[in-house]
């Protein structure tokens, strides 16, 4: 099973946090249900183009946390994981994808009133593309 897991070698971000994030953003969002097995460190490593190192680091963390679980003899496996924990995951990358973007705009010297206009326009043009759904989501 090859995983969409995009790295960014030029990102800060380093390449095994990467690899964690995504992994829990694809379990979080249901991509990666509990019991589906995951690619061994040494194939996804590969897949990747990447050192088995990184990838066993990944691994390793994402057990500790309780995202995967390893069977000695039959693989690496999506963990049953709590809703709440989910939540978090979803939540966690939400605010850190905006404190990003507000990063990138300070960096070019935007202010803080060009930012919020920035983003009020981003949502208008959201909405516009697809008029919101009942729940208030856009489309």
């Amino acid at each position: 099973m090859e995983l969409p897991i995009r790295l960014s070698k030029d990102s800060r971000v380093p390449i095994y946090h990467q690899i964690e994030e995504q992994i829990k953003a694809l379990i979080a969002g249901g991509q990666l249900t509990a019991g589906t097995p995951l690619p061994s460190i040494r194939v996804l490593s590969k897949e990747l183009e990447i050192s088995v190192i990184t990838t066993r680091r990944a691994y390793q963390n994402l057990e500790y946390e309780g995202f995967i679980r390893t069977t000695q003899g039959k693989g690496t496996f999506v963990a049953e994981v709590e809703a709440a924990k989910k939540e978090s995951v979803t939540v966690s990358a939400v605010y850190q994808a905006i404190e990003e973007a507000i990063e990138t705009a300070l960096r070019h010297d935007y202010t803080i009133e060009q930012i919020e206009g920035v983003f009020r326009e981003v949502i208008d043009r959201m909405k516009h593309k697809g008029e919101s759904n009942r729940d208030g989501k856009l489309d």
